[in-house]
């Protein structure tokens, strides 16, 4: 599966970690920005999420956003970008 898919994340998240076990097992390429490191980042993040630093957001290529999404969500949104 190809698509630009950045994860916005921190390195204490259990549901970023798990995530980023699955995309890589899955063979989806991903770019991961912590956003405690990057405050830029963060506020992102809060844009989307009302304000919270919700991990992981994924922002898509096509400057869509998904907080905390399923594999298969994932999968669904790479497939409906192809």
């Amino acid at each position: 599966m190809s698509g630009s898919v950045t994860m916005y994340s921190t390195p204490w998240c259990g549901y970023c970690h798990r995530l980023k076990g699955q995309m890589d097992r899955e063979g989806i390429a991903f770019e991961v920005v912590d956003i405690e490191q990057h405050p830029e980042a963060a506020a992102l993040v809060e844009s989307v999420n009302g304000g919270n630093q919700t991990v992981p957001t994924l922002v898509y290529a096509d400057g869509s956003a998904q907080t905390n999404p399923s594999l298969i969500q994932v999968k669904e949104k790479l497939a409906a970008l192809a």
